[in-house]
């Protein structure tokens, strides 16, 4: 029952903080807009130019496509792009992370889709006779062996990257070093925890007392694992790890956002607002003064 409570809540949360993320993401006020082109959804300039090139272009209709910008942004989101053509030796590591995540969150659904399956009378394992639980099975075992392989790796190796490269270790906070080293006690802890039985026939069996608040024999290690996890879904959202909302937002309406400033457009409204903002902190810039009292 405790660690149902512990499951349920930390998921919620996890959801309810990264739909608020967004939300505080979404009421930012008009950046400063650097429009770095090209600009994917700009159709016909992908060598690089713009719209705003063509003579008296504000009297002619503007072309958008919204594809070949959800194509790059998925280059980005799935395959960290930038990192991969800019640091290529970072991007091995920080990739299997990344990639090790997908794997395991992919893996944590087939666990639930096995627990539901098996609360329904279908039996999940090797040697099933129904096409669907040999399915789950399998797909079951093979991402989480490469979740759980991938993501250690990938944080346990990007923690010593930072603390050995002379540049790297220049730069990296002591919430860097923590955010890599929750993950990989977290992952760790579940390797522990499952080492005996990679079939995760155990894992379904927890997963079907989780999602049914069945009381069920639990090590230490096993409640020592979901305190991590929940504590790691919970924190993920409010630190820095929440690039998994902001890059939506990065791309979108920072890098990507070139929409013309005309007279009653949204932007202008923007531009008002932004210009009519006033401090309420003093900064050490003389442009950026709080009003005095």
């Amino acid at each position: 029952m405790f660690l149902s409570l512990i499951g349920y809540a930390a998921i919620l949360l996890f959801l309810g903080l990264s739909a608020y993320k967004a939300y505080q993401f979404s009421k930012l006020p008009l950046h400063g807009r650097m429009e770095l082109y090209p600009v994917p959804k700009e159709k016909g300039f992908e060598h690089g130019g713009s719209f705003y090139e063509e003579i008296s272009w504000w009297t002619k209709p503007r072309e958008v496509s919204h594809v070949r910008e959800i194509v790059e942004m998925f280059k980005e989101i799935v395959f960290i792009k930038t990192l991969f053509d800019n640091q290529r030796p970072f991007w091995w590591l920080s990739y299997a992370l990344h990639l090790g995540i997908y794997f395991i969150v992919v893996w944590s659904l087939l666990l639930v889709a096995g627990a539901i399956s098996m609360l329904n009378g279908i039996v999940i394992a090797a040697n099933s006779t129904n096409l669907w639980g040999l399915l789950v099975f399998y797909l079951t075992y093979i991402t989480g062996i490469i979740g759980l392989v991938l993501a250690a790796l990938g944080s346990g190796l990007l923690v010593l990257r930072r603390m050995f490269d002379n540049t790297l270790k220049k730069y990296t906070t002591p919430q860097e070093y923590f955010n890599l080293l929750l993950i990989f006690a977290a992952v760790v802890t579940g390797i522990l925890t499952w080492s005996s039985d990679f079939s995760f026939n155990t894992a379904r069996e927890v997963t079907a007392g989780i999602i049914t608040f069945t009381p069920f024999a639990a090590s230490g290690l096993l409640v020592l694992h979901v305190i991590l996890v929940g504590i790691m879904l919970i924190y993920i959202p409010v630190s820095k790890m929440s690039h998994y909302v902001g890059k939506y937002f990065t791309f979108h309406t920072v890098l990507w956002d070139n929409s013309p400033n005309l007279r009653g457009s949204a932007i202008e409204e923007k531009v008002k607002a932004a210009t009519s903002y006033r401090p309420t902190h003093t900064w050490s810039a003389p442009h950026i003064q709080a009003p005095k009292k």
